[in-house]
């Protein structure tokens, strides 16, 4: 039988600024991406959804950032790879402990924003988020873009990686992810979103913005939580994955252990 992860980025408020509808989504998902702090996220709001993710069994992850506050993590920055490295074990280990603290540990890390966008074509920065995850924790799993340096770097620095695939946003024909600076990037047709993630999971293949066909192996799927429709899109994602025989499992499950 197939299995297939689906995950969706949480924690991301900050102090009395609310993001996303994470207590509609936990339930809904198999793992969780966890801000920490530097786009998204304090110790109260990281603490309450750590304990939140474990008392519905959906596994937690670190969703580390560029230190960006004020744009989201969606901003650009040009950081040496130590510092690449070292923002994000310090995000990692805030939210490791937050996991102890709750009886869990943490399953995986997947960079947020343009720290991910960036690690993709970068091989230094890649490698220096790889080495950075497998020095705290050789068993953390990296998730990534299928094909992208961070998944390079993230097999070279002997870490488990999961290859991503997104339900609600538009694919270049080279497998990347259309810019949200472009109109339609981000889908907010449930129909759309959930066809295209089915056709990830049961064909291996994504229809590009220009009607490519693009091969794309994948592990887990994203529905990214500040989507006003992600809960739609979850909702019935789940019912056509069922309808398909697909089974929806945490990432280590899917990976083998």
């Amino acid at each position: 039988m197939r299995l297939i992860d689906l995950n969706a980025d949480l924690g991301e408020s900050f102090g009395s600024f609310r993001v996303g509808q994470d207590s509609r989504l936990i339930p809904l998902l198999s793992s969780a991406n966890i801000a920490c702090g530097f786009h998204g996220g304090d110790p109260r709001v990281m603490d309450d959804t750590v304990r939140a993710c474990v008392a519905a069994g959906v596994a937690p992850g670190a969703h580390p950032s560029f230190p960006d506050l004020v744009g989201f993590g969606r901003r650009s920055i040009d950081v040496t790879p130590r510092e690449a490295e070292t923002d994000v074990v310090y995000q990692i280990s805030a939210l490791a402990g937050f996991c102890r603290r709750h009886g869990a540990r943490l399953q995986h890390v997947k960079p947020h924003g343009a720290i991910y966008n960036q690690a993709s074509t970068q091989p230094d920065l890649a490698l220096a988020i790889a080495q950075g995850i497998a020095s705290l924790d050789a068993g953390l799993v990296l998730v990534c873009q299928p094909g992208s340096e961070l998944e390079r770097a993230g097999h070279a620095a002997g870490l488990k990686v999961a290859r991503e695939g997104f339900v609600d946003r538009a694919y270049e024909p080279d497998g990347r992810l259309v810019s949200r600076r472009i109109e339609g990037s981000l889908y907010h047709d449930p129909g759309r979103a959930v066809e295209q993630g089915l056709r990830m999971v049961t064909e291996s293949t994504v229809v590009a913005i220009d009607g490519t066909v693009v091969p794309l192996e994948i592990d887990t799927l994203c529905t990214h939580g500040d989507n006003p429709d992600a809960v739609l899109f979850l909702e019935r994602l789940r019912q056509a994955l069922a309808a398909a025989g697909v089974e929806v499992r945490p990432l280590l499950e899917v990976l083998g252990g």
